[in-house]
């Protein structure tokens, strides 16, 4: 099933406080890198809704699927040391302490920027390309803008090794562009390739689908899907897919 939620996205003190000790790492790997952490943590609300719903759970073993220089494994780095202080909102669903990240990224100058960033205390950090880079067991996989730079048929095969590497339980965290929506998607097209090639990568994101298609792909794996609109003060049409694991019996496994 799917349902178009509109959340109203925190961003206040404890926020703030948490982009800017995710950010910092960032500085020991160079001016780019934190100004790119940054702008990221600050424009995308994306993360703001990870960190305040609970959609990663407590030591969670997640697998981040073109995780880029690591924000995410800083982010949750830096959730462990909000919750040690006791600075996590009583009004946030609770904290993803002790979550472990291992993240896959295809572009070698995002792998070493993680790394001189970050080293080995947030998470394992595999220069590879998500099409036949092995996937580990894990709790919760993170997939976010990704999907777009690989034709349908190998999307296709990555959510299959996705839905393996969950095994009978799990959660998929899927942010993707609704093609139906055509100059939303357009518009993150264009600037996905911008970005893209400022960093250093040539591969242009061109394969996109319906979120109708996306959903009826996700169910047809064996996922619950619940469809919340992410592009919140962007021109973008991005949607996060919340995908549960469905057990024998049709429920969501824990």
């Amino acid at each position: 099933m799917n349902s178009a939620l509109a959340t109203a996205l925190p961003a206040g003190p404890t926020w703030q406080s948490l982009r800017h000790a995710a950010s910092a790492p960032y500085r020991s790997a160079g001016r780019f890198a934190w100004h790119f952490a940054r702008g990221k943590l600050g424009m995308d609300p994306v993360f703001r809704h990870l960190m305040s719903r609970g959609l990663i759970a407590p030591r969670a073993q997640v697998l981040d699927i073109g995780c880029g220089q690591g924000l995410l494994a800083s982010l949750l780095r830096a959730a462990d040391a909000a919750v040690a202080r006791s600075h996590w909102p009583a009004d946030w669903s609770p904290a993803p302490h002790g979550a472990r990240v291992t993240g896959i990224e295809l572009m070698a100058r995002d792998v070493e920027r993680a790394r001189r960033a970050l080293g080995d205390t947030a998470g394992e950090f595999v220069c590879g390309d998500m099409r036949h880079t092995p996937f580990p067991a894990c709790d919760t996989v993170v997939i976010l803008d990704v999907l777009h730079y690989i034709d349908i048929a190998e999307q296709n095969r990555v959510l299959e090794r996705v839905r393996a590497a969950l095994g009978s339980s799990g959660r998929l965290l899927l942010r993707v562009g609704d093609a139906s929506s055509r100059l939303g998607f357009r518009t993150s097209q264009w600037v996905d390739a911008i970005v893209t090639f400022v960093r250093g990568h040539r591969v242009v994101p061109v394969f996109g689908r319906s979120l109708a298609a996306w959903i009826v792909k996700l169910e047809g794996l064996g996922f619950r899907v619940e469809a919340v609109p992410m592009s919140q003060g962007t021109p973008f049409a991005n949607v996060l897919l919340v995908a549960e694991v469905v057990g024998p019996e049709g429920g969501v496994n824990a």
